[in-house]
């Protein structure tokens, strides 16, 4: 299991994939949170007057808590941010974790439709980065934590989660009626640049490195 995972972190695509799942997560926790830091309502109607046993009277039941929705919602934040951040990733998956596996719980309990496919989805992609983190992990286990492989551009993934974490927590800030195409499209293009950004970054590089040291490294 451990050659399994060392070989595969040294994959540049598989390092983009858990780079973009990490954007991915944390920018859907950052974006579901603020509303509930502000104190508003998850949806725009009350369900105070729907059956005690539906998901529109859980949202309303939590809402009227006050401090305890305005805690998940800032749970959510921290955990989003620091996916986001990419350095404090492995954290992030970490705090991610219960509170994404009592979300998939409750979407289980009561009627959300198709939404349980989407949380345990989300559920899933978790475990899978925190399985590409077992070699940091470990240490939770009495195991001697693994020296990381670099991943592609580092700095630059940093920065580009912190341009999302700025754009999207600014945007909830500011208004509850979202554009939710308007966000997810916001937030493509600045990953895409970022790709953009990388691949330019590694073209530059080989281009100036001597012809004998030039070999495939992360992207």
């Amino acid at each position: 299991m451990r050659n399994i995972i060392e070989a595969a972190r040294r994959w540049v695509w598989l390092q983009l994939a858990v780079v973009y799942t990490r954007y991915l997560l944390g920018g859907a926790f950052v974006f579901a949170s603020l509303v509930k830091m502000k104190g508003h309502r998850f949806t725009r109607l009350s369900g105070a007057a729907d059956p005690i046993h539906s998901a529109m009277h859980l949202f309303e039941t939590l809402y009227q808590s006050g401090l305890y929705w305005q805690f998940l919602g800032g749970a959510q934040c921290l955990a989003g941010f620091l996916l986001l951040t990419q350095r404090f990733a492995t954290l992030g998956a970490l705090l991610f974790l219960p509170i994404i596996a009592n979300i998939f719980v409750i979407t289980l309990s009561y009627d959300f439709g198709g939404t349980p496919v989407i949380t345990g989805l989300m559920l899933l992609a978790n475990a899978l980065l925190l399985a590409w983190d077992w070699p940091t992990l470990r240490v939770l286990v009495g195991r001697p934590a693994l020296l990381p492989v670099p991943g592609p551009q580092a700095p630059l993934w940093e920065g580009v989660g912190l341009v999302l974490f700025a754009y999207t927590a600014g945007y909830r800030y500011y208004t509850d009626a979202y554009n939710f195409l308007l966000w997810a499209g916001v937030c493509t293009a600045v990953g895409a640049l970022g790709l953009l950004a990388a691949w330019y970054l590694r073209r530059r590089g080989a281009a100036g490195a001597p012809a004998s040291s030039r070999q495939p490294g992360p992207l």
